[in-house]
């Protein structure tokens, strides 16, 4: 039996199996193919890491428009486990420039790439922001990697982004673009705080 990557072909193909005539039974090898497909798409050690977001959080964001004083707006965060706990779902609800604004994140831990993965939609984008990247435990930092679409230009610009983990009751998001001379430079910092 060739195993498939395809979520939905896995799904159908227990279903079927889980049905079949004894006729079409498993056979010890496929059996054991089945069993271990099937405990490698369950959550991990990494998605426990991410239960620690879940819950409801006031957030104080800072943005850098320019040189300058940030702009500080005031918002909040519910994190919910997903799917098993494969995924944590933020829904973000603030403000910016006076306008309101919310967005809905999933984060969580693809096994297959051996990878975390983020997206991010809002009220003031009609892109999906795909990221991935790592964890590390000596300074509890989440760190994303990826590219957006620039609304100016259209052009693909990357991106760089951090969530740090100061305590069971705080995290602190930190997001960077790239300069033309290829600085990194921090535009926004959001600090989370447990409600």
């Amino acid at each position: 039996m060739k195993l498939h990557r395809n979520v939905g072909t896995i799904v159908l193909a227990c279903a079927f199996l889980a049905t079949a005539p004894p006729a079409l039974a498993q056979s010890a090898d496929e059996k054991a193919a089945m069993d271990a497909m099937m405990k490698a798409t369950e959550p991990g050690a990494e998605h426990k890491g991410l239960e620690l977001l879940a819950g409801s959080w006031t957030t104080v964001t800072k943005a850098w428009l320019g040189p300058g004083d940030p702009l500080v707006t005031k918002g909040k965060a519910k994190y919910t486990p997903i799917f098993g706990g494969r995924y944590v779902k933020q829904d973000y609800q603030g403000e910016f420039l006076g306008r309101p604004f919310e967005g809905t994140g999933l984060t969580g831990y693809d096994k297959g790439h051996k990878t975390y993965v983020s997206t991010w939609a809002d009220s003031m984008s009609t892109d999906v922001i795909r990221m991935t990247g790592g964890y590390d435990d000596a300074t509890k930092t989440y760190t994303f990697d990826g590219t957006f679409a620039d609304p100016m230009s259209g052009e693909e610009k990357p991106s760089h982004m951090s969530i740090r983990v100061v305590s069971a009751n705080e995290h602190v998001l930190e997001w960077f673009d790239k300069m033309p001379d290829g600085k990194w430079v921090k535009i926004m910092e959001i600090t989370y705080t447990r409600a």
